[in-house]
């Protein structure tokens, strides 16, 4: 319980800047207290205590680098031993790793590291707890990219499509085991990410780069209305809702004990 006295504590990664921050202040809003994870202890530091002065609640924090084993290990542990962690905010990400064709496969296995890899340690981490007292919820933060690669270069694209696909196995799973899962795919945001990969935000038109505050309250508001994926800047859910029933259509006929006709109109016509 919280210092509130009803509500979780919330585990927040990539904490102390950007999205993660919003998210840290948006729930401390609400008032669950927390445990920021990020590399950079000082803005950690600051972040916590602006949000211990105004928000009122307490505020943990763990210095970790969420691509080393050694220091997600410790991260995973405080997720598996403190009963008072009810919800998970996977947020810690990164752009890098450059054009396919580059072969910088050094940098894009340590994008899969922390985009991949960590969100599914942290989750497996905290799920057999939450289970076991039947509920809960994992966030996971991906990006519309998951539904559009081609919109920009590299495996970016493909470590957040894990992040959806992930999120949707996860919710098929627990879901109704009292665990709520929710994957929210922003468009372009305003945050350091672009910086720290190379590229200028302000080189994308305006109208479609989102404010960090905007796109974090979208998101919880997705959340309250029990959408298991949010994607913070569609006009209209029901263009996600058909693009979900016309990928299930495809379900009856993806395994079948013969080849499409397409394939086999070749070799009869030769015959």
């Amino acid at each position: 319980m919280s210092s509130t006295g009803s509500l979780d504590t919330a585990l927040v990664t990539g904490a102390s800047t950007g999205i993660g921050a919003a998210y840290a202040d948006r729930l401390a809003q609400r008032g669950h207290d927390l445990v920021l994870v990020a590399r950079n202890l000082d803005k950690l530091q600051s972040l916590a205590g602006r949000l211990v002065r105004e928000r009122r609640v307490k505020v943990d924090i763990l210095a970790a680098d969420l691509t080393s084993p050694a220091d997600r290990a410790r991260v995973e542990q405080r997720l598996r031993d403190d009963e008072t962690i009810g919800m998970l905010v996977n947020n810690a990400g990164t752009a890098s790793g450059g054009a396919l064709a580059a072969g910088l496969v050094d940098d894009v296995a340590s994008m899969i590291e922390l985009n991949v890899v960590a969100p599914s340690r942290l989750a497996g981490a905290i799920l057999p707890r939450l289970l076991a007292r039947g509920r809960g919820s994992i966030i996971n933060v991906a990006s519309v990219l998951a539904l559009a690669p081609e919109l920009f270069g590299g495996a970016y694209a493909a470590s957040k499509s894990y992040v959806l696909t992930y999120t949707l196995a996860l919710h098929q799973e627990v879901g109704d085991r009292g665990i709520r899962v929710q994957a929210v795919l922003p468009g372009v945001t305003r945050t350091d990410i672009w910086e720290r990969s190379g590229n200028d935000v302000n080189a994308i038109p305006a109208h479609m780069i989102m404010e960090v505050d905007e796109m974090v309250d979208a998101a919880l508001a997705g959340y309250d209305l029990g959408e298991v994926v949010t994607i913070p800047s569609l006009p209209d859910i029901e263009d996600w809702n058909r693009y979900d029933a016309a990928r299930r259509l495809l379900a009856p006929n993806l395994s079948r004990d013969h080849a499409a006709d397409r394939y086999k109109s070749d070799i009869a016509e030769d015959a």
